[in-house]
């Protein structure tokens, strides 16, 4: 399904495979909407994890709190595994914004790429609203410079 919100002011379009979101379409828009307004912060849907290594980085995405950001490298040492897999794990999210694969960056603070429609300009006003909604001008684990 496309969910289309705005975020930071300019329409953007995710593409989420609703067969792993245990809600309505209604249910799931709302909640985008909620988010690129500022007024979510964790999304209240039941997501069915793909078996494997992309559910494990799933999984491990849905544990970086809102504002914050987490390295390829951290999460590849938390999985057992190299950055490289986990940046390949993050680009077949299957259900990106829901599951905040844009929360992961370089460990330089380089965003370097988002699956998600705009790429990683989108990503950049993800990671600013966040960091706005919060009260920080700059994610609290790293800044994340382009």
């Amino acid at each position: 399904m496309h969910v289309q919100t705005d975020v930071d002011g300019r329409s953007t379009t995710f593409e989420i495979d609703e067969a792993l979101v245990d809600a309505p379409p209604v249910a799931i828009r709302r909640q985008v909407s909620e988010y690129a307004r500022g007024d979510r912060r964790r999304f209240d849907l039941e997501i069915e994890l793909p078996d494997g290594f992309l559910g494990e980085v799933m999984a491990a995405m849905t544990e970086i709190p809102y504002g914050e950001t987490r390295t390829y490298g951290d999460l590849a040492a938390t999985l057992d595994t190299a950055p490289v897999a986990v940046g390949q794990a993050c680009g077949r999210n299957p259900v990106p914004i829901l599951v905040p694969c844009h929360r992961v960056v370089a460990g330089d603070g380089g965003l370097r790429g988002y699956s998600a429609n705009g790429g990683v300009e989108t990503k950049r006003r993800l990671l600013d609203l966040e960091a706005r909604v919060v009260g920080d001008p700059v994610q609290r684990e790293l800044p994340t410079n382009e």
